[in-house]
């Protein structure tokens, strides 16, 4: 995978990170915009990756009755020693059914301004399978398991794995990335919580909604189905970050293998929650 598939992949799983249907009637997901800085952490081995500066816009609606949606850009600079500098631009929207049974997608990326990617698609699940059928790239229809989740029940599940107190959570995700025709084996580990600040917050993150909402440090790992390494699978990357008990994300860290981005928080504003019901799905 090059490196700007896995730009495109892991910023439609932040996309995802960042009243429930009744498998989590007690997950209360809060509608809100969120707006992060990117930028280098470190580089490692041979990679000629010598700077790298973004911002994600991450835009939270809705509720178990009338869906949920999200709208996400992330757009990514990254300078390489020999002077050369590329620009991603990831634009997606997504909505997803209140009871995890149907989840649409769209989503362009542009290379350098030009259009490198365009997928559009729609995901339903049924007893026996979840069935994807896409518009674009190319129209095509695949089958997977029906246990298979879709982003925001993959977010309730580890919500609800932190107030277990499980450790870990393993999970197969579909969220329609790249080209819509794959799904991703994860390894969610779930740290220890708190319902006191860090030291560290951000600014924007001393807000009333946060002061006092439980959190947990969180690592996720992102497998590609089916890829092997060496004879061991090995992960297409890493994010971990500060998830909280409402479905707000901060302290965001993306690894990539070869290089590791940073995300700090630097807007985030809560909107209006809908009444359960009074909205219907798009």
């Amino acid at each position: 995978m090059t490196r700007f598939r896995l730009f495109e992949s892991s910023a439609a799983v932040v996309a995802m990170l960042l009243a429930g249907a009744p498998a989590y009637a007690g997950v209360l997901l809060a509608p809100h915009r969120a707006v992060y800085e990117l930028k280098l952490r470190e580089s490692r081995g041979s990679t000629q990756v010598d700077q790298v500066r973004g911002r994600i816009v991450y835009e939270f609606t809705g509720d178990s009755c009338g869906g949920y949606a999200l709208n996400f850009r992330q757009v990514t600079e990254i300078g390489s020693d020999s002077g050369d500098t590329n620009v991603s631009d990831l634009r997606s929207e997504t909505w997803e059914d209140g009871r995890a049974r149907s989840f649409r997608f769209a989503a362009r990326n542009y290379l350098n301004q030009k259009l490198d990617r365009d997928t559009d698609g729609r995901a339903e699940r049924s007893p026996d399978a979840m069935k994807v059928t896409l518009s674009k790239p190319e129209k095509s229809s695949n089958s997977y398991d029906a246990r298979t989740l879709f982003p925001t029940e993959h977010l309730m599940r580890i919500i609800e794995a932190g107030r277990r107190g499980d450790p870990l959570l393993e999970a197969r995700v579909y969220d329609g990335s790249e080209a819509g025709d794959k799904t991703f084996d994860t390894l969610t580990v779930i740290g220890k919580p708190s319902d006191t600040p860090p030291a560290d917050i951000e600014a924007p993150a001393k807000t009333s909604e946060l002061a006092s909402e439980r959190h947990w440090p969180v690592t996720v790992s992102y497998f590609e189905k089916g890829k092997k390494a060496d004879g061991e699978q090995t992960p297409d990357y890493e994010m971990s970050f500060d998830l909280y008990e409402n479905g707000v994300s901060r302290a965001l860290k993306i690894d990539y293998g070869e290089f590791v981005l940073d995300g700090e928080l630097k807007e985030l504003r809560f909107l209006k929650a809908t009444d359960c019901g009074a909205k219907a799905a798009p």
